[in-house]
């Protein structure tokens, strides 16, 4: 099943738009309210002109009271809270005086007091603006609430996205050096071809670190391709004793991956399988889609671990696996599988298995392996997809 993540535009998002809607339906709830209690009730048509002039006064004192409270909002307690009550009595006088004073006016034939009919609609009012005081300040902390839940959120993603970005600069600079003393050697040697290419070859490996982002996935395919340029600058090295061997299950290519997450497993593998053993030593990159998931694999045929304790073999192969280890944690938690082996003959493999996501343009449509179809959501510049 394909899971798409819709873009929508939060409610409290232009918080203008929000208190105006939310102001409107409040005091037309009221209305409806009232009126339709009051002609229940047995209540003439004319009640109902009382009510809108009433609705209207109500309207017209909770904007001023808004002013007020966002003018104190900010302010220490006592200063809220004394504001607060001061205006709510206030402006509930204030509302009762015209109500009653309309009643009077509207309805010549009441017979009761003014004061009498002050009394009587003051504590109706007081509930009305108090309830309304109420879902004032309760929507204004929550929204408050949300946009520091939202900064953090995104002090959260910068603090990760500058992890991911230190983490995967941490490329092994014996590799840069190593290749530009080659390329030195050549030179020297007049081997300009061989130079070249090898010039060459790097910098297409350099120009795909620099123009990838940190934080950004490429697809396995391009991983690979990556991949390969790096290790064709390090054939020229190694010549024959460097022997890769890709085998990428075609229904993986697809699949998003961190950039640059497999050049450091190799590189691995190159310093302690190829470097050390006059023959060299086979390296296999492996790639195939399980169910929901991708099962990626780094194996070489080096004297692996031996007697080492795994966690001192990690530490001692510099920031590669712990690297990586770190990248596969800031991408997808506890959604990952990471693991090492060396059997006991000699060898290494490192296993990476990952969900199963791929790139859908915005606008799209993809369709998933079951045959449903899914479209939008864009998690990233182009939507992502778990099949």
């Amino acid at each position: 099943m394909a899971i798409v993540d819709l873009p929508f535009e939060p409610f409290f998002s232009n918080k203008n738009r929000a208190f105006w809607n939310l102001h409107s339906a409040g005091w037309a709830g009221v209305l409806i309210l009232r009126g339709t209690s009051g002609l229940a009730n047995g209540q003439p048509l004319s009640f109902l002109v009382t009510l809108l002039v009433s609705t209207i006064a109500g309207y017209s004192i909770s904007l001023i009271l808004s002013v007020i409270y966002r003018t104190v909002f900010e302010r220490s307690t006592a200063v809220l809270w004394g504001t607060m009550l001061s205006s709510l009595i206030l402006a509930t006088a204030v509302y009762a005086f015209i109500d009653a004073w309309v009643l009077q006016t509207i309805t010549p034939g009441t017979s009761n007091l003014f004061a009498t009919l002050f009394l009587g609609i003051l504590f109706l009012d007081g509930i009305v603006l108090s309830a309304w005081s109420a879902l004032y300040f309760a929507i204004n902390y929550f929204v408050r609430g949300e946009e520091q839940a939202d900064q953090l959120f995104r002090l959260e993603a910068q603090a990760t996205s500058a992890q991911l970005t230190m983490l995967r600069y941490q490329l092994n600079p014996h590799f840069l050096f190593n290749t530009l003393n080659s390329i030195s050697t050549l030179v020297l040697l007049k081997q300009t071809e061989p130079a070249n290419a090898m010039l060459s070859r790097l910098s297409s490996f350099l120009r795909f670190t620099l123009v990838n982002e940190a934080s950004a996935r490429v697809t396995l395919e391009k991983e690979v391709e990556t991949l390969k340029l790096y290790l064709d600058i390090e054939k020229m090295r190694f010549e024959d004793r460097l022997r890769p061997d890709f085998n990428i299950d075609d229904a993986a290519c697809d699949v998003l991956i961190p950039s640059l997450l497999l050049q450091p497993l190799v590189e691995n593998a190159i310093k302690y399988a190829v470097t050390p053993k006059e023959e060299g030593a086979d390296i296999r990159i492996r790639a195939q889609r399980i169910g929901d998931r991708v099962r990626i694999s780094v194996a070489d045929t080096g004297p692996g671990m031996g007697t080492v304790k795994p966690s001192r073999a990690i530490s001692s192969t510099g920031v590669g696996m712990a690297n990586t280890r770190e990248r596969l944690t800031q991408a997808y938690g506890k959604h990952h599988r990471f693991e090492i082996s060396s059997p006991p003959g000699g060898g290494f493999e490192v296993i990476v298995e990952i969900p199963y996501e791929v790139r859908v343009a915005p606008g799209d449509e993809a369709r998933d392996n079951d045959g449903g179809i899914a479209s939008g959501g864009t998690p990233e510049s182009q939507g992502m997809i778990n099949a």
